[in-house]
């Protein structure tokens, strides 16, 4: 944090919130300690297994162990097939970034897109055009939905419902989640633009 910016790194006393992200096996915990709010503009894949084991498996074993029985619990909750499927987030810094390229991808089977097709939707998608600029709409309409009850609720909070929100406590759950439904919405509104003019 102080590599990036000197002037906002905590000082001595000062307390941090930091979130885990996916490092190697064995590092230390002060290495995979960072900033929520860079984690979010970045992409930054979080370290679900550390908080699946320290923070939410003996919680649920306390309440999942007098119906299943002690050794069961565990078994069922914590391993099995439904525990193999992990979200994959590509993160917009480190090592390996800095040698990718990026190519735009097709939104309906995600296959990267040929060299000089413009636009997002491949040839063999073409027909799906109307369908994909729809569904791609109604999830930008949530977003909105989503962000808009999120603003108004942090209005509230600073009882003035004409200003603009100046909120910075990071000790607030709508606080990210305001911030990370912002950054989905840009990503949802970019994606929306690709497909041009409307002339159906």
């Amino acid at each position: 944090m102080r590599k990036r910016d000197p002037g906002s790194a905590p000082q001595l006393g000062d307390r941090v919130p930091y979130v885990f992200i996916k490092k190697p096996k064995n590092t230390p915990a002060y290495e995979k300690a960072e900033d929520p709010l860079y984690v979010l503009d970045n992409s930054v894949p979080i370290d679900a297994e550390h908080y699946l084991h320290h923070s939410l498996e003996n919680p649920l074993l306390r309440i999942f162990e007098p119906v299943l029985g002690e050794t069961k619990a565990k078994s069922v909750l914590f391993k099995g097939d439904h525990t193999r499927v992990k979200a994959v987030t590509t993160s917009k810094v480190g090592g390996l970034f800095k040698f990718t390229q990026k190519r735009e991808t097709c939104m309906g089977c995600k296959a990267a897109m040929p060299k000089g097709v413009e636009g997002n939707i491949c040839p063999s998608c073409k027909e799906n055009e109307i369908e994909l600029y729809l569904s791609q709409k109604a999830e930008l309409d949530d977003l909105r939905i989503d962000f808009n009850k999120l603003w108004s609720q942090c209005q509230r909070c600073q009882k003035h419902m004409q200003k603009e929100v100046l909120c910075s406590n990071c000790d607030c759950p709508i606080f990210y989640r305001r911030k990370k439904i912002r950054s989905d919405l840009v990503k949802a509104e970019n994606l929306l633009a690709k497909f041009g003019p409307v002339d159906w």
